[in-house]
């Protein structure tokens, strides 16, 4: 019987592993999907989906909220203007209602065009002085587009769209500019109070939160609060109108239906000429500070992210390696079962020839034994009396067939005699 290969201890031996022990650093090891990673920074289509699924679900609960807030109110008004042209035919019965159509059409038109339909139009300023032609060509650059005025020629039309695409990467790298100084200024800000708070024995983590607060309290208190105080006071708006304008405009969202420098119907405003161009600048210093709050809240993020695939591959590495070391006993066990068997095989073959040798059964013996003998084991100790007429010749020739009476003995040596049992063939015929 030829023992396998992996039963075979040279090559058991040769094939060996060293044995793997746990060890307080984790190994990592290299797969390919790490090697995509470290390569790759794209996202996946997984991630993306996810995202994706989050920002519709995110526009539906928006619409559903917009709708339940602002359709009844439309609603109200549409009634409330119906109303309002039937009382007026009612009372001037010279004017029939096409009239009064063609009169609100051109109302409308006037207003989507920038220009104010109430009052004197001989006291109104232009919305195309130089003024206003510069605050327009801000909010152009910023593509914040108010919308309240906008070129109706085909000249100012083209001349628009060439200037918002050679002006908008422009103003991007003075935005990217603005928002390093005030990050610098900010960040020497923050360094100082961060001293102040280390006397008291507070840890990091504590010193880094309250000082990224301060400098969004702070951010907002500048650029936020202030202007809206400002134009509170100057536009005769609201606080909330004042937020409003504020916080739509630094987002670029820029509806246009609070623009500060239009007097929106009230002749008691006078404002300076450098008013609008002082307003374009209020709103490059936000976007900058805009800027920097969401490159701050980006780097949270980075370092977020960063931290959590550190901990996903150190979980990994950890499982890796206890994968390994469980593999490796496990081959290590099999290896030593194997060649315990192995073992046994080869112990139990080489008694087998020992016995063989011993017993002298050879193939010439074999082939004389014919199919009517048989072999018995007789107890000459115990059996002696059953046989009173059998006497024993031994022979010292080893592998001889020697004849007493009816029995054969197996070649017996001398030292056989003292033996209990002894193997002895009878003739039967």
């Amino acid at each position: 019987m030829a023992a396998p290969d992996l039963l075979d201890p040279k090559s058991a031996a040769h094939n060996s592993k060293p044995r793997l022990s746990f060890s307080a650093k984790p190994v990592v090891l290299n797969t390919p999907e790490d090697e995509c990673d470290t390569r790759t920074t794209v996202m996946r289509w997984k991630t993306v989906s996810a995202i994706f699924f989050l920002v519709v679900l995110y526009l539906i609960i928006g619409a559903t909220v917009f709708k339940a807030l602002e359709q009844p109110h439309e609603s109200s008004q549409k009634l409330a203007i119906l109303a309002e042209k039937l009382e007026f035919l009612a009372m001037h019965a010279c004017v029939n209602s096409s009239e009064l159509e063609d009169l609100v059409k051109q109302v409308v038109s006037a207003v989507r065009a920038g220009v104010n339909p109430s009052g004197n139009s001989s006291n109104q300023t232009s919305l195309w002085d130089l003024s206003s032609s510069f605050f327009f060509a801000g909010t152009v650059i910023t593509t914040i587009g108010f919308g309240n005025i906008s070129p109706h020629t085909e000249g100012g039309r083209i001349f628009c769209i060439i200037y918002a695409l050679l002006g908008i990467p422009l103003f991007g790298i003075l935005l990217a500019g603005v928002g390093d100084q005030l990050g610098t200024i900010f960040g020497k800000g923050i360094a100082r109070v961060e001293k102040m708070i280390v006397k008291w024995k507070v840890s990091q983590t504590k010193i880094r939160v309250i000082s990224t607060l301060l400098f969004i309290l702070f951010g907002c208190l500048i650029f936020v609060a202030l202007p809206a105080v400002i134009f509170q006071q100057i536009e005769g708006w609201s606080t909330l109108e004042s937020i409003y304008f504020v916080v739509i405009t630094l987002t670029t969202i820029g509806f246009g239906d609070f623009v500060a420098g239009e007097k929106g119907g009230s002749e008691s405003l006078n404002y300076l000429d450098y008013y609008k161009p002082g307003v374009w600048f209020w709103i490059l210093v936000g976007l900058a500070y805009f800027a920097a709050v969401l490159s701050m809240i980006g780097d949270w993020f980075r370092v977020i992210s960063k931290k959590t695939k550190e901990e996903v591959g150190e979980f990994r590495a950890h499982a890796a390696e206890w994968t390994a070391n469980v593999s490796a006993e496990f081959k290590e066990t099999r290896r030593r079962l194997s060649v315990d068997i192995y073992d046994k095989f080869q112990r139990a073959a080489s008694i087998k020839r020992k016995l063989s040798s011993e017993l002298g059964i050879n193939a010439s013996i074999n082939q004389e034994m014919t199919p009517g003998k048989r072999t018995l084991s007789a107890n000459l100790y115990e059996d002696r009396d059953a046989y009173p007429s059998l006497s024993l010749s031994l022979s010292p020739t080893p592998g001889a067939l020697t004849r007493n009476g009816s029995l054969y003995l197996n070649g017996l040596s001398p030292e056989c005699a003292d033996r209990r049992e002894i193997a002895i063939i009878e003739n039967l015929k």
